[in-house]
């Protein structure tokens, strides 16, 4: 059966669909060093003060292992930074929290190695409540290992600059959580977490949603969103719609088919329903962005891992229940270590999609890069090599 799903997806209307691209584009470089590796916004988190931007991302060193592994050196440290904007995308100073004892890597997870000499310091239970309608609040969430290890948070009142914690987040019924950022204030002390945990087996991975209602001192679990793969579900990406209305977006792996899903729920969180897939190819898989726009549509981000290996959106009017054509904002990328998107919108509509790749003008080095856009601008894509374009 998967086998004849890949073959209509590949044979069917996918390559003939009707594709966009976004105009008047500007590409910036956030991160980029000679020798040195740049990857995975998403495995850290984005957050937005009007045209004041902060986005986590891990640096590393630059190593050729081939064309199915990341271009990271295993045998070298991985840092995590962050990226600071002010002038809405355009320039950015970069920031190494590890250096003042914050937001320290560590554990399997990661695809370097830990900093020789750097300490661990001890992850506690929180004692004081975060507040989380704070003006300057920032919340990360990270993990151990992708599998069935511990998570922690941190968090900070300034934008930032400084961090408390790390915090444990408990297992929520499961053997082992693998979190990452992805939450949702309802008040002070209320909020939701989207995360990926273990499944029964141990492995990687299955989507929740859990609730603290006490700053975060405790949490609970509300709900499974679907049924234990036997692949995996992982990274949601998740916007409120309405006071009871949610929808999260997640990506998906069975056997060597991947794609991203959608789910809905109506009654807070409570219980989702499947909804029909925004995407239903991504070459190897990649994790989406999922954003609800200033004029109430719908906006989903994600980098495409097969040839052309491009940054895509797509949008919808309709709260997600449709999605209109996949719109290219860069299709220059060298090879399949790319992607891992986070997306905000400014003050003035436009959006600023950040992520990592690589392309032949640049050189081998994965680095980080934000593509500012406007979703009002489309045009239908035309004159274009159309090797590409067959790439979906």
């Amino acid at each position: 059966m998967l086998t004849t799903m890949i073959a209509m997806v590949l044979l069917g209307g996918l390559p003939g669909e009707p594709m966009l691209i976004a105009e008047d584009v500007q590409h910036v470089k956030v991160y980029y060093e000679a020798g040195r590796f740049g990857g995975w916004p998403a495995n850290h988190g984005i957050w937005s003060w009007g045209n004041e931007i902060l986005v986590g991302y891990s640096r590393g060193y630059y190593r050729d292992l081939g064309a199915t592994r990341h271009h990271i050196d295993r045998e070298k440290p991985e840092q995590f930074w962050l990226a600071r904007s002010l002038d809405g995308g355009m320039t950015w100073s970069h920031e190494h929290p590890a250096e003042k004892g914050f937001l320290i890597p560590r554990g399997e997870f990661l695809h370097g190695t830990e900093t020789p000499g750097q300490a661990l310091p001890p992850i506690v239970d929180l004692q004081d409540p975060m507040d989380f309608t704070h003006s300057d609040f920032v919340l990360t969430f990270r993990m151990e290992n992708v599998h069935a290890g511990t998570s922690r948070f941190e968090y900070s009142y300034d934008r930032g600059k400084t961090w408390s914690g790390p915090y444990r987040l408990p297992n929520l019924g499961a053997r082992g959580t693998a979190a990452r950022t992805d939450y949702i204030v309802n008040s002070k002390r209320d909020a939701f977490i989207f995360i990926t945990v273990s499944k029964r087996n141990g492995r990687e991975g299955r989507p929740l949603c859990a609730r603290t209602t006490d700053g975060g001192l405790t949490w609970q679990r509300v709900s499974w969103i679907g049924p234990e793969p036997t692949g995996f579900a992982i990274m949601p990406s998740t916007v409120r719609l309405s006071d009871t209305e949610l929808l999260t977006t997640l990506r998906r792996r069975e056997g060597t088919f991947r794609w991203i899903s959608a789910w809905r729920s109506q009654n807070d969180a409570k219980t989702w329903t499947q909804e029909k897939h925004p995407v239903e190819y991504l070459g190897e898989g990649n994790p989406p962005m999922l954003n609800k726009l200033q004029d109430g549509r719908l906006c989903l981000t994600y980098g495409f891992r097969a040839y052309p290996y491009s940054m895509r959106a797509r949008l919808s009017t309709d709260n997600g229940r449709t999605w209109g054509p996949q719109i290219v904002l860069r299709d220059d990328g060298t090879d399949r270590d790319i992607g891992y998107v986070r997306t905000v919108q400014r003050p003035d509509g436009k959006l600023v999609t950040i992520y990592y790749i690589s392309d032949e003008e640049t050189g081998p080095e994965r680095y980080i890069a934000a593509t500012i856009w406007d979703p009002n601008k489309l045009s239908k894509i035309s004159g274009i090599d159309p090797k590409r374009q067959m790439g979906f």
